[in-house]
């Protein structure tokens, strides 16, 4: 039921039967193996850029009515294929089926969004000073991109990278997630089916590094964009910056959470369990230190806790499962480690806190802590899984300035009844995004990204072209 998997190059698959090196991809709730990665050697790299290149020169020039047409029927093919590739989804990266519906369903979405706004991808006229002058600015492709796309959102993070780029009139090769593939590979019979010529998109695979070296130190690589950590991210952003080419970082998180005691509690506490036990906390905008006002804290914890233990934690494919495995052994070595570190520091587990054993699979439950100091390494490092540290709070300024001190910045959660609060709060606070009294982000019309250590430009809206664009100014005299 696995689908085979291939590389993609000008317009063809290879698979691990035409290549000399491959990789085993295994399934997380069992830890067996599923099917064959073929990796792409260097002649397989240097084939895709060539063919990016060549199709660029074709590409650029076509209307963006066509580039819409093709944008549309891969949205319309994603929803016809979205069992089969939701299932691709949980079988390799783990998460329940009913969220890889959704993830394939907002995939669609947004390549029916771009296919709508690569249409109005507009210049202007400046007013001269010399009425005999005539001023203007176009908006241009920047050519052949490189992206690098990650396993939590194996679909959804991938598509917004290729309809931007194609949207915008560029070509591209992408490396998606090895540990699991089939959500792009899927994207790559989406859009040679839906027509794309040949070259205009291309996927590798490979040992990062070295697919990475390889296409961002190409002369024929303009732009690079990436979504993964902060440390990965600032060695592609500094090698892409020794050649002068744009970057698009979407990196770490630590997602604040402030929880006035002015907010509908209980109300809070229920999104937030939703939330946090999302493809098992595996997400990069989900929310990961809780802070709850003093006066809410008890009552916030009571009913946390009571909504996070009654998720049924399994494999993925079984229908009683809201919540599926870890995407790799080491990360159920990691949670274990932050809990063991914050109990050390004077926290108290009060739901979770070990391993689940005994299935073959990488199991970590919903995990609360209580009372979290500050000086734990699970208030410092994301823990990008099921495991919440909730501390108090008094004061607002003092409780800004923690939410601040990291140099995280990407997405952040601010609960209360007061829009004065709410105003004073998402003004100050060091983020890309804030969700005020619910989750409103990632949506394919919203700009997503982040400042300070969370990375630069956005993907999603009006700005997703931006990274993807050169403007030229034009003045001519008559």
């Amino acid at each position: 039921m696995y689908p085979e998997l291939s590389m993609y190059i000008d317009g063809n698959f290879i698979t691990a039967a035409q290549v000399e090196k491959t990789q085993d991809v295994l399934n997380p709730a069992t830890g067996k193996p599923l099917g064959k990665l073929p990796h792409a050697s260097k002649q397989d790299l240097d084939l895709a850029l060539a063919a990016a290149q060549r199709a660029f020169e074709q590409w650029r020039r076509t209307s963006p009515l066509e580039r819409s047409k093709i944008l549309r029927r891969v949205a319309e093919l994603a929803r016809e294929r979205s069992e089969e590739i939701a299932r691709g989804i949980t079988m390799d990266m783990g998460k329940p089926l009913a969220e890889a519906r959704v993830e394939v369903a907002a995939g669609a979405e947004h390549a029916e969004w771009h296919a709508e706004e690569c249409r109005r991808i507009y210049g202007r006229v400046i007013p001269p000073r010399n009425p005999a002058v005539r001023q203007i600015t176009v908006r241009e492709p920047v050519g052949v991109c490189a992206a690098f796309s990650p396993w939590n959102f194996p679909l959804n993070q991938a598509i917004r990278k290729i309809a931007a780029a194609l949207g915008a009139g560029c070509t591209l090769i992408i490396k998606g997630p090895e540990d699991a593939p089939s959500a792009v590979v899927a994207l790559a019979h989406l859009f040679h089916d839906a027509g794309l010529p040949p070259g205009c998109l291309n996927i590798v695979w490979g040992v990062p590094p070295e697919i990475s070296q390889h296409l961002i130190t190409s002369p024929i690589v303009r732009k690079v964009s990436f979504t993964g950590s902060v440390p990965v991210g600032k060695q592609l952003a500094a090698l892409a910056g020794a050649h002068m080419k744009r970057v698009t970082m979407e990196l770490g998180g630590h997602s604040p959470v402030i929880v006035f005691d002015d907010a509908d509690v209980d109300q809070a506490a229920t999104v937030l369990a939703g939330l946090k036990q999302r493809n098992a906390g595996q997400v990069c905008v989900a929310p990961s230190r809780f802070y709850v006002h003093e006066k809410a804290y008890d009552r916030f914890l009571s009913v946390f806790v009571a909504a996070l233990e009654k998720v049924k934690v399994g494999d993925g494919l079984q229908s009683e499962t809201r919540m599926g495995p870890l995407a790799h052994e080491r990360r159920v070595d990691a949670m274990q480690q932050f809990v063991d570190d914050a109990i050390a520091c004077g926290a108290t587990a009060v739901l979770g806190g070990e391993a689940m054993g005994g299935s073959g699979g990488y199991f970590f439950p919903p995990t609360v802590l209580s009372n979290v100091p500050d000086t734990a390494r699970l208030m410092r490092e994301e823990p990008f899984g099921p495991v919440a540290p909730v501390t108090r709070f008094s004061d607002t300024d003092d409780v800004l300035r923690r939410a601040n001190s990291l140099p995280f910045g990407l997405a952040s959660y601010v609960f209360t009844g007061s829009i004065k609060t709410a105003r004073h709060v998402s003004n100050n606070l060091e983020v890309g995004m804030v969700n005020i009294n619910h989750f409103g982000i990632a949506l394919a019309e919203t700009p997503f990204g982040g400042v300070k250590d969370s990375g630069m430009g956005t993907e999603g809206g009006t700005e997703t072209f931006d990274g993807y664009l050169n403007t030229k100014f034009i003045s001519e005299l008559s």
